[in-house]
Protein backbone atom coordinates (compact mmCIF):
# COMPACT_ATOMS: atom_id res chain seq x y z
CA UNK A 1 0.00 0.00 0.00
CA UNK A 2 1.17 3.28 -1.54
CA UNK A 3 0.23 6.28 0.67
CA UNK A 4 0.42 9.46 -1.08
CA UNK A 5 -0.21 12.71 0.70
CA UNK A 6 1.08 16.71 0.93
CA UNK A 7 4.44 16.70 2.55
CA UNK A 8 3.85 19.50 5.04
CA UNK A 9 1.01 16.98 6.86
CA UNK A 10 1.79 17.14 10.04
CA UNK A 11 4.73 14.79 11.30
CA UNK A 12 2.19 12.91 13.88
CA UNK A 13 -0.22 11.92 11.47
CA UNK A 14 2.38 11.18 9.02
CA UNK A 15 3.42 8.57 11.90
CA UNK A 16 0.31 7.78 12.18
CA UNK A 17 -0.44 7.14 8.22
CA UNK A 18 3.00 5.18 8.16
CA UNK A 19 1.27 2.22 10.43
CA UNK A 20 -1.23 1.22 7.26
CA UNK A 21 1.43 1.48 4.80
CA UNK A 22 4.07 3.36 3.06
CA UNK A 23 3.85 6.78 3.02
CA UNK A 24 4.83 9.28 -0.31
CA UNK A 25 5.19 12.30 1.11
CA UNK A 26 4.42 14.91 -2.36
CA UNK A 27 5.91 18.14 -3.38
CA UNK A 28 5.83 20.51 -5.89
CA UNK A 29 7.23 24.10 -6.89
CA UNK A 30 6.35 26.31 -9.65
CA UNK A 31 3.83 24.28 -11.01
CA UNK A 32 0.44 25.95 -9.55
CA UNK A 33 0.09 28.34 -6.43
CA UNK A 34 1.85 27.02 -2.94
CA UNK A 35 -1.39 26.41 -1.08
CA UNK A 36 -1.94 23.67 -2.56
CA UNK A 37 0.97 22.54 -4.35
CA UNK A 38 1.81 19.39 -2.79
CA UNK A 39 -1.56 18.65 -2.81
CA UNK A 40 -2.24 14.92 -3.98
CA UNK A 41 -5.88 15.54 -5.55
CA UNK A 42 -4.81 18.25 -7.70
CA UNK A 43 -2.55 16.62 -9.46
CA UNK A 44 -3.94 12.54 -9.27
CA UNK A 45 -7.26 11.43 -10.32
CA UNK A 46 -7.55 7.86 -7.77
CA UNK A 47 -10.58 5.50 -8.52
CA UNK A 48 -11.25 2.06 -7.36
CA UNK A 49 -9.76 0.73 -10.70
CA UNK A 50 -7.46 3.76 -11.98
CA UNK A 51 -5.25 6.36 -11.06
CA UNK A 52 -4.80 9.27 -13.70
CA UNK A 53 -1.57 11.70 -12.85
CA UNK A 54 -0.75 14.87 -14.52
CA UNK A 55 1.98 14.37 -16.55
CA UNK A 56 4.24 17.78 -15.22
CA UNK A 57 3.75 15.87 -11.55
CA UNK A 58 8.17 16.13 -11.03
CA UNK A 59 9.79 12.94 -12.73
CA UNK A 60 10.85 11.61 -9.68
CA UNK A 61 7.69 10.69 -8.70
CA UNK A 62 6.70 8.61 -11.88
CA UNK A 63 10.01 6.78 -11.00
CA UNK A 64 8.65 6.07 -7.46
CA UNK A 65 5.29 4.76 -9.20
CA UNK A 66 6.93 2.62 -11.62
CA UNK A 67 9.56 1.11 -8.81
CA UNK A 68 6.30 -0.04 -6.75
CA UNK A 69 4.76 -1.21 -9.78
CA UNK A 70 1.60 1.15 -9.11
CA UNK A 71 0.09 1.26 -12.35
CA UNK A 72 -1.09 4.45 -13.73
CA UNK A 73 -2.50 5.67 -16.85
CA UNK A 74 -0.97 9.65 -17.81
CA UNK A 75 -3.19 12.58 -18.78
CA UNK A 76 -2.93 15.17 -21.43
CA UNK A 77 -3.06 18.26 -19.09
CA UNK A 78 -0.63 19.55 -17.24
CA UNK A 79 -1.84 21.48 -13.97
CA UNK A 80 -1.59 24.67 -14.18
CA UNK A 81 -0.74 27.75 -11.84
CA UNK A 82 -4.29 28.93 -12.29
CA UNK A 83 -7.76 27.90 -11.83
CA UNK A 84 -9.13 25.95 -13.85
CA UNK A 85 -5.91 24.66 -15.11
CA UNK A 86 -5.18 23.72 -11.59
CA UNK A 87 -8.39 21.60 -11.04
CA UNK A 88 -8.64 19.56 -14.46
CA UNK A 89 -7.63 16.22 -11.93
CA UNK A 90 -9.79 17.29 -9.11
CA UNK A 91 -12.93 15.36 -9.83
CA UNK A 92 -14.96 13.14 -7.25
CA UNK A 93 -15.91 9.55 -8.08
CA UNK A 94 -17.70 7.24 -6.32
CA UNK A 95 -19.20 3.98 -7.13
CA UNK A 96 -21.74 5.06 -9.93
CA UNK A 97 -20.92 8.85 -10.45
CA UNK A 98 -18.08 10.98 -11.87
CA UNK A 99 -18.72 14.69 -10.11
CA UNK A 100 -17.07 17.67 -11.84
CA UNK A 101 -16.87 20.37 -13.59
CA UNK A 102 -17.16 18.83 -16.57
CA UNK A 103 -15.99 21.31 -18.96
CA UNK A 104 -12.78 21.36 -17.54
CA UNK A 105 -12.29 17.75 -16.78
CA UNK A 106 -9.00 15.92 -17.76
CA UNK A 107 -10.07 13.96 -20.90
CA UNK A 108 -8.64 10.65 -19.76
CA UNK A 109 -10.70 10.91 -17.00
CA UNK A 110 -13.59 11.04 -18.86
CA UNK A 111 -12.55 8.36 -21.17
CA UNK A 112 -11.84 5.89 -18.46
CA UNK A 113 -15.27 6.74 -16.33
CA UNK A 114 -17.72 5.98 -19.65
CA UNK A 115 -19.68 3.46 -17.47
CA UNK A 116 -20.19 5.92 -14.51
CA UNK A 117 -23.29 8.70 -14.52
CA UNK A 118 -21.79 12.50 -14.60
CA UNK A 119 -23.22 14.84 -12.85
CA UNK A 120 -21.79 18.60 -13.49
CA UNK A 121 -21.39 20.83 -10.74
CA UNK A 122 -19.80 24.42 -11.04
CA UNK A 123 -16.98 23.82 -8.13
CA UNK A 124 -13.62 22.91 -10.00
CA UNK A 125 -12.24 21.77 -6.85
CA UNK A 126 -14.77 19.26 -6.60
CA UNK A 127 -12.54 16.40 -4.83
CA UNK A 128 -11.56 18.83 -2.22
CA UNK A 129 -15.10 19.37 -1.49
CA UNK A 130 -16.85 16.28 -1.68
CA UNK A 131 -16.04 12.90 -0.04
CA UNK A 132 -17.77 10.42 -1.81
CA UNK A 133 -18.74 7.00 0.42
CA UNK A 134 -18.90 3.23 -1.41
CA UNK A 135 -22.80 3.79 -1.14
CA UNK A 136 -22.88 6.72 -3.21
CA UNK A 137 -23.98 8.96 -0.15
CA UNK A 138 -21.69 11.84 -0.07
CA UNK A 139 -20.72 14.56 2.51
CA UNK A 140 -19.76 17.88 1.13
CA UNK A 141 -18.72 21.59 2.27
CA UNK A 142 -20.16 23.13 -0.73
CA UNK A 143 -23.35 24.54 -1.64
CA UNK A 144 -24.03 24.29 -4.68
CA UNK A 145 -22.41 20.61 -4.98
CA UNK A 146 -24.63 20.12 -1.82
CA UNK A 147 -27.75 21.57 -3.80
CA UNK A 148 -27.09 19.39 -7.02
CA UNK A 149 -26.82 16.38 -5.61
CA UNK A 150 -29.90 16.60 -3.41
CA UNK A 151 -32.01 17.74 -6.78
CA UNK A 152 -30.46 14.27 -8.27
CA UNK A 153 -31.92 12.40 -5.05
CA UNK A 154 -28.44 11.71 -3.85
CA UNK A 155 -28.02 10.93 0.35
CA UNK A 156 -25.57 14.14 0.85
CA UNK A 157 -24.89 15.71 4.32
CA UNK A 158 -23.51 19.49 4.04
CA UNK A 159 -20.83 20.79 6.77
CA UNK A 160 -19.46 23.72 7.41
CA UNK A 161 -15.60 24.32 6.21
CA UNK A 162 -15.04 27.12 8.35
CA UNK A 163 -13.39 25.14 10.88
CA UNK A 164 -11.11 23.43 8.44
CA UNK A 165 -7.45 24.78 7.94
CA UNK A 166 -5.76 25.40 4.67
CA UNK A 167 -2.72 27.96 5.31
CA UNK A 168 -2.86 30.96 3.14
CA UNK A 169 -6.88 30.81 2.84
CA UNK A 170 -9.58 31.64 5.49
CA UNK A 171 -10.39 27.60 5.69
CA UNK A 172 -10.14 24.76 3.31
CA UNK A 173 -12.33 22.06 1.97
CA UNK A 174 -13.77 19.19 4.26
CA UNK A 175 -12.85 16.59 1.54
CA UNK A 176 -9.74 17.77 1.23
CA UNK A 177 -9.15 16.57 4.90
CA UNK A 178 -10.11 13.45 4.36
CA UNK A 179 -8.88 9.55 2.72
CA UNK A 180 -10.74 6.40 2.58
CA UNK A 181 -9.18 3.00 2.71
CA UNK A 182 -11.43 -0.29 2.95
CA UNK A 183 -14.28 0.73 5.54
CA UNK A 184 -12.32 3.62 7.16
CA UNK A 185 -12.58 7.17 6.83
CA UNK A 186 -8.66 8.72 7.77
CA UNK A 187 -8.65 12.12 9.03
CA UNK A 188 -6.20 14.63 8.66
CA UNK A 189 -7.18 16.28 12.40
CA UNK A 190 -9.86 15.13 14.64
CA UNK A 191 -13.60 15.98 14.49
CA UNK A 192 -14.15 17.42 18.10
CA UNK A 193 -12.64 20.39 16.51
CA UNK A 194 -15.33 20.86 14.41
CA UNK A 195 -18.78 22.02 15.20
CA UNK A 196 -20.80 19.09 13.37
CA UNK A 197 -18.29 16.35 14.33
CA UNK A 198 -21.07 14.29 16.31
CA UNK A 199 -22.88 14.75 13.31
CA UNK A 200 -20.14 13.68 10.58
CA UNK A 201 -19.38 10.51 12.54
CA UNK A 202 -22.81 9.50 13.26
CA UNK A 203 -23.22 9.89 8.94
CA UNK A 204 -20.19 7.96 8.41
CA UNK A 205 -21.66 5.14 10.90
CA UNK A 206 -24.56 4.71 9.47
CA UNK A 207 -23.09 4.40 5.89
CA UNK A 208 -20.96 1.45 7.11
CA UNK A 209 -17.45 3.34 8.44
CA UNK A 210 -15.13 3.60 11.48
CA UNK A 211 -13.46 6.44 11.73
CA UNK A 212 -9.73 7.32 12.31
CA UNK A 213 -8.06 10.27 13.18
CA UNK A 214 -4.48 11.09 12.35
CA UNK A 215 -3.54 13.68 15.05
CA UNK A 216 -4.87 15.92 17.70
CA UNK A 217 -5.81 19.25 15.91
CA UNK A 218 -8.37 20.77 13.93
CA UNK A 219 -9.00 19.24 10.44
CA UNK A 220 -6.47 20.18 8.06
CA UNK A 221 -7.33 20.17 4.00
CA UNK A 222 -3.99 18.47 2.62
CA UNK A 223 -5.80 17.79 -0.77
CA UNK A 224 -7.13 14.29 0.25
CA UNK A 225 -5.16 11.34 1.21
CA UNK A 226 -4.21 8.85 -1.46
CA UNK A 227 -4.41 4.64 -0.65
CA UNK A 228 -2.84 2.90 -3.85
CA UNK A 229 -2.47 -0.41 -4.54
CA UNK A 230 0.56 -2.35 -6.24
Amino acid sequence: MQIIIDRKMPEKAKETLAYYGEVLEFATSGITYEAISGHPDIFFFLSSSHLIASPNIPAEYFRVLDEKKISYIKGTSPVGMKYPDSARYNASVSRNFLIHRLDITERKILEYSKEKQTIHVGQGYCRCSLLPLKTDSFITSDEGIYKKLKETGLEVLYVSSESVVLPGFRHGFFGGACGVMDNTVFLCGSLKYHPQGDEIRSFLNKNGYETLELYDGPLLDGGSILFTEE
